[in-house]
């Protein structure tokens, strides 16, 4: 299942992109942002309801939070950017060097989170990499 949903996942990023790209036209990129993030803010609380897990919000602990605000800043963030990189450059080139962000992410799991540097990720890094630089050159 979580393959299914990781492709799903894949499949509305790209469209998030295309989307974004026409409707930034003529838009500040802060002000797309903003709108983009009341809509997410909407349906994330509105699944919250429909699967009754509002009941958890009193069993997150204080830990939890702060790394879930420190996640929302550095989403927002990178969302803040994206858009504006969007907005100023072509979405083919744009949406390759964001997705950089599996190479970034799978050095800070192995320095941070102490994960396992396997022959085939590394390999994967490297060509994650090099189809980067190729597709914005």
């Amino acid at each position: 299942m979580w393959l299914i949903l990781a492709l799903l996942s894949a499949v509305f990023a790209a469209l998030t992109s295309i989307l974004a790209k026409v409707g930034i036209d003529g838009v500040n990129s802060n002000l797309a942002t903003a709108i983009r993030t009341v809509v997410v803010v909407l349906l994330a609380w509105g699944m919250v309801f429909l699967t009754d897990a509002q009941s958890g919000l009193a069993n997150i602990s204080r830990k939890s939070w702060i790394f879930l605000i420190l996640s929302g800043l550095a989403t927002g963030a990178s969302w803040l950017c994206y858009y504006k990189a969007l907005q100023m450059g072509e979405a083919s080139k744009v949406v390759p060097i964001d997705k950089l962000s599996v190479v970034i992410t799978l050095v800070l799991a192995f320095v941070f989170l102490r994960e396992k540097v396997t022959p085939k990720s590394l390999v994967g890094c490297i060509l994650i990499g090099a189809g980067t630089l190729l597709m914005v050159m």
